[in-house]
């Protein structure tokens, strides 16, 4: 499966992840509807699609504001005539430990973000959706399969943006609207150190192990690839998918391997 003259919504899209698949795309020749909250950077990763043969359009919108979500959509019917596929990739990171935390308006923060963020792109795009028995994508996480230790915050965004794609899924098999969840490891980009830390702030520094990170490109690639075949899921790498056969038959020795990840971090963090 192609692209070409495909409308694609695209949320998250000014870098990492969702500008990689932009990039990616544009040879193809779609036309793309880019989305996030920095004018600037979308701008320029709208423009270098432009130049790789896509048309494409950069929409200033912050997924946590329901009018902004309607806004993307509405920008993407009027300059295209509907939608094929919708990308819900905009999403928070945080990395702290439930104790440790001093603000918990986060807790809000990221739902209204990494959730309600996907469910309103989902609401208004679903109409056209339905017409083009077209498809959405959502970028979800291991951390939406599984709890991370020093991830509450997180986990408990992602747990629900899951939920609500897998049951979503169900529903859209009636309209021949094919719903794929991409489940993430750690991947090369910056969304770990804009994430919150305890206080509520940019934390500046990833909580996660970066060595070995999976390369952005790489990412994308395994990404595109679910979304031409409209899989079900993607589950990046093979110790993932370990993962979670092994959850299913030992949570506890999943529980204590999660754990002793956590203190060889906190170690580290203290040299």
């Amino acid at each position: 499966m192609r692209y070409t003259d495909r409308t694609i919504v695209i949320t998250g899209a000014s870098d990492g992840i969702g500008a990689e698949l932009a990039r990616q795309l544009a040879p193809e020749g779609p036309r793309l509807v880019l989305g996030a909250r920095s004018a600037e950077r979308l701008e320029r990763v709208a423009a270098e699609c432009r130049a790789r043969g896509a048309r494409a359009i950069a929409v200033t919108a912050d997924v946590a504001i329901d009018d902004d979500c309607k806004r993307l959509v509405e920008s993407a019917a009027s300059e295209f005539g509907g939608i094929d596929v919708l990308v819900a990739n905009a999403g928070m990171s945080m990395h702290a430990r439930f104790d440790e935390i001093e603000d918990f308006s986060t807790f809000e923060r990221l739902w209204r973000i990494n959730c309600l963020g996907t469910i309103a792109c989902t609401r208004y795009a679903w109409p056209h959706l339905k017409t083009s028995r077209g498809q959405v994508v959502g970028i979800c996480s291991l951390a939406g399969r599984t709890g991370v230790p020093g991830r509450t915050t997180y986990c408990m965004t992602k747990f629900a943006q899951n939920g609500f794609l897998e049951a979503l899924r169900i529903e859209a098999e009636d309209h021949g609207i094919a719903v794929t969840v991409v489940y993430p490891g750690v991947v090369a980009t910056e969304t770990r150190r804009r994430g919150f830390n305890a206080r509520g702030e940019p934390a500046g520094v990833s909580g996660l192990e970066e060595r070995g990170a999976m390369p952005v490109d790489q990412c994308v690639r395994q990404i595109l690839a679910a979304m031409r075949a409209r899989r079900r899921e993607l589950v990046m790498t093979s110790k993932a998918k370990v993962g979670l056969w092994l959850k299913l038959i030992a949570p506890r020795v999943v529980d204590g391997m999660a754990r002793a990840a956590l203190k060889r971090q906190d170690s580290g963090s203290r040299i």
